[in-house]
């Protein structure tokens, strides 16, 4: 890896200024987009946390959902 990093250091090296300065502002964009795009780190979920997260993340979307089933597609009405 550390090949990689020389190479890269070498090429903006024999950039000119003013197109070194573009990959600067891009380097900045992306970091900024990363940091910004990432979910919280959580280490310490409880039991219950973890349960209502899982199910938010299994149900989303399904309020978009068209309702497909009736009551006339039961076979059988639970009491």
């Amino acid at each position: 890896m550390t090949m990689v990093y020389a190479e890269l250091i070498e090429k903006l090296e024999r950039l000119p200024d003013e197109k070194r300065a573009e990959v600067f502002d891009f380097v900045d964009y992306l970091a900024a987009r990363f940091t910004s795009h990432r979910a919280p780190i959580v280490d310490h979920w409880t039991d219950q946390e973890f349960a209502d997260m899982a199910m938010q993340q299994a149900l989303r979307g399904m309020d978009d959902d068209s309702v497909i089933y009736g009551d006339t597609d039961l076979r059988e009405r639970w009491q």
